[in-house]
């Protein structure tokens, strides 16, 4: 059974880091596109980062970009999401997802057909 588990969700201060991951059973991640989604209360889910099978290419929304980093460790079938200089509107849940139809990056929330549980973050002082 395809299964992701995300872990790491914490309260955090601004300025503070976290690491989440997302292990994955019952397939491997090395063949897909693994993407990390949020939702604020009250808001979309939207897109945050993702990786590319095969490459390893890499995408992070605008509102990421330069403090969340996407990583992927094959050995353990786990993707990382580290975040550094977090802000208050980072506050979400955060979900990694799989897409087994794409093995680029996908900015279609449809295109990921595995969901974990989510793992919430929460940035305030």
């Amino acid at each position: 059974q395809l299964q992701l588990v995300e872990s790491g969700g914490d309260l955090v201060q601004p300025g503070g880091s976290l690491r989440l991951s997302c292990a994955a059973s019952g397939f491997t991640l090395d063949y897909n596109a693994i993407g990390w989604f949020r939702q604020a209360p009250g808001k979309e889910r939207e897109g945050v980062s993702c990786i590319s099978s095969g490459d390893g290419s890499t995408y992070y929304a605008n509102s990421v970009q330069g403090r969340f980093t996407i990583s992927r460790d094959n050995a353990k079938n786990t993707v990382y999401l580290q975040m550094n200089s977090l802000k208050p509107e980072d506050t979400a849940v955060y979900y990694c997802a799989a897409s087994v139809s794409f093995a680029y990056c996908s900015g279609h929330i449809s295109d990921y057909e595995y969901w974990g549980q989510g793992t919430q973050v929460t940035v305030s002082s």
